[in-house]
């Protein structure tokens, strides 16, 4: 009884600890919502968004009609009662098989020609190939719109960062032109401008905080979250690849080996040219093997074989069956030539793109920001000493702005640029 007891506690303790210990992980879930890095997102929206997810089902089902496809036809069975009314006996009409004159049953399986089977199969196997990539295609269109949101969350996130500096830095500046303007070194619009300033950028606060929480929506709803989710705030872009690693003749290989919409375009190259070859096939008939026991009273007597064939006389719309298989297999050529096309002109585009992001960058980052400091530290001491004027001062302090925005800006257009490759080529860089 004690060894019982004994037992019965263990297994109390161990489920204890296992409660907890999945109550702690979901509520470590729960406490740390993604959002930090871009790869916290993707994995999120990889497990539930509902479009990749509706995606995903269609491929499944798609790869369940193979089997299907190239399975015979079900048999069928055929009962015929012969003389249920008896006639030339004594006995009535009946309707049970040892009581009337003979029972027929034909058991009949659909054979189709030789080779039908095969393509069907080989159709369906396409189709689901097809289907399975598009999957794909949806999934490199939802990481598409994730990476952008992503570096433009970190974009809005570092320029309320900025502004909030900004702020600072003018409330500074206001302060030394009311204390020149109460010594009466200064005539009045100066603290006035500093005030506008101050306002106007207090404004912009407003603005980017309201561009945060739509843009914060917009995430959340890729993710299948709550509209009004909490996200954590982006720590880190995403590392950018080496200039060599961006070699078009490189990039236009690896797009036609692993981009999902040029493989869906071939898997549907691939159908249409099964549908062809299964829509000449049809010139040939069709079978039907059947096999007839007899039941005459209470034995089977007599035995019966039938074969049976379709006769392909109609001609006329068989030929145009045929034409329309042509037809549709040179449409998927062109279809697949057309977005090889597209794909090519995405990718020079992009790659443009790119590195004038990167020479923006480092232009704002090595020379216009360390121009435009130096600038301001010079028109912030002549205005204390009385040798400078305040618009001089004000201006100075626009171009700092602008090119910590410019800066930032650039980065989050190369971040954009960068995924737009990413979904050309199927893969990251």
């Amino acid at each position: 009884m004690k060894t019982a007891t004994l037992g019965s506690r263990c297994r109390a303790g161990a489920l204890a600890i296992l409660l907890m210990s999945t109550a702690i992980t979901a509520m470590a879930e729960i406490e740390t919502p993604p959002g930090a890095t871009a790869e916290s997102l993707l994995d999120y929206a990889r497990q539930h968004n509902p479009d990749y997810a509706a995606m995903r089902f269609d491929a499944t089902a798609a790869g369940e009609r193979i089997g299907p496809a190239g399975a015979l036809p079900d048999p069928t069975l055929r009962t015929e009662l012969q003389n249920i009314s008896n006639s030339g006996s004594d006995a009535g009409p009946n309707l049970l098989p040892g009581r009337i004159g003979s029972t027929k049953y034909t058991l009949i399986q659909p054979l189709p020609w030789w080779g039908k089977r095969d393509l069907r199969r080989e159709v369906a196997e396409s189709e689901a190939s097809q289907v399975g990539a598009r999957a794909e295609v949806t999934w490199a269109d939802i990481a598409l719109r994730i990476k952008a949101a992503h570096a433009q969350h970190y974009q809005l996130t570092r320029n309320e960062q900025l502004a909030q500096e900004i702020l600072d830095l003018l409330t500074g500046i206001e302060r030394i032109a009311q204390t020149r303007y109460g010594a009466g070194l200064v005539p009045q619009q100066d603290v006035l401008r500093a005030q506008i300033e101050v306002t106007a950028l207090r404004s912009d606060l407003i603005m980017l905080e309201t561009d945060h929480h739509h843009l914060q929506a917009r995430i959340n709803t890729l993710l299948r979250r709550p509209i009004n989710a909490s996200l954590m705030p982006p720590l880190r872009l995403r590392p950018l690849p080496p200039p060599e690693r961006l070699d078009f003749a490189a990039l236009e290989q690896r797009l036609e080996a692993k981009n999902p919409q040029l493989f869906a375009a071939g898997a549907g190259i691939a159908a249409a040219e099964k549908n062809r070859d299964l829509t000449y096939r049809d010139r040939y008939p069709d079978f039907s093997l059947g096999i007839a026991p007899i039941q005459r009273g209470s034995r089977i007597d007599e035995w019966e074989l039938m074969l049976e064939l379709n006769i392909p006389l109609q001609q006329g719309s068989r030929r145009s069956r045929e034409r329309e298989a042509e037809a549709l297999l040179d449409a998927a050529r062109a279809r697949r030539e057309a977005a090889q096309t597209q794909l090519l002109g995405e990718l020079s585009e992009s790659l443009t793109g790119i590195e004038a992001a990167l020479r923006l960058r480092d232009l704002a980052q090595g020379r216009m920001l360390p121009q435009a400091e130096i600038s301001y530290r010079a028109a912030l001491s002549a205005y204390e000493n009385g040798r400078g004027d305040f618009t001089t001062l004000l201006e100075a302090h626009r171009q700092i702005q602008k090119a910590r925005l410019d800066a930032v800006k650039a980065e989050t257009d190369a971040q954009v640029r960068l995924a737009e490759i990413e979904r050309l080529l199927g893969e990251d860089l």
